[in-house]
């Protein structure tokens, strides 16, 4: 990267940031994890970009931060990194203020996302799900909702320990209330509809 210091922290905006499609992607000689990337961002010519992120291959959709982009208070600039000319730096999801992801990691875009588009604000579905619109805006497509066996408690909220105590509490009165209905009763169940 290009920075006397790691970046920490995410972009103010995404201004200088775009879109790219990865159309080489070669080792460097001698580099240990490097590699040397040519990225049609929608310029006139591809930019050269030096990575060592393990999740880029030709044809990827990455969000790259061109020279002059701002980010943690310095600007991107043209740096030799590993003996080669880097033309900016492959953004990562943290520094986009993505959720999910991790650092290190190329920021990955669908197929949706043409050379030189913003990036979203937030992370896009990789699974072709949702619409894109908004010019480069979108944001995360909303997860639709299933119903099914099962499906329906994965949209559920999750209990605190002392909901899940007091539920526990309640059932378990329920159920010793149940009892003695059933034994004052005589045990027949000609109410028991639960």
């Amino acid at each position: 990267f290009f920075f006397d210091r790691a970046p920490t922290a995410m972009a103010d905006d995404l201004a200088g940031f775009l879109a790219g499609l990865v159309l080489e992607c070669d080792e460097i000689p001698n580099k240990d994890k490097l590699r040397e990337l040519k990225v049609d961002v929608g310029a006139d010519e591809p930019l050269t970009i030096v990575t060592n992120a393990s999740n880029v291959k030709s044809g990827s959709r990455v969000v790259v931060a061109t020279v002059g982009a701002e980010l943690n208070g310095e600007k991107i600039k043209k740096a030799s990194v590993g003996g080669v000319v880097s033309e900016g730096m492959l953004a990562d999801p943290p520094m986009l203020g993505w959720v999910g992801g991790g650092a290190g990691a190329a920021a990955l875009l669908p197929e949706s996302f043409k050379p030189g588009d913003a990036p979203p604000k937030s992370r896009p579905r990789m699974d072709g799900g949702g619409d894109r619109t908004g010019g480069g805006d979108a944001a995360a497509a909303p997860v639709a909702k299933s119903v099914g066996p099962g499906v329906d408690a994965l949209f559920e909220k999750k209990l605190t320990k002392e909901e899940k105590k007091a539920l526990q509490e309640k059932k378990k009165a329920e159920r010793a209330a149940k009892k003695v209905a059933k034994a004052e009763g005589g045990g027949g169940d000609k109410d028991d509809d639960d």
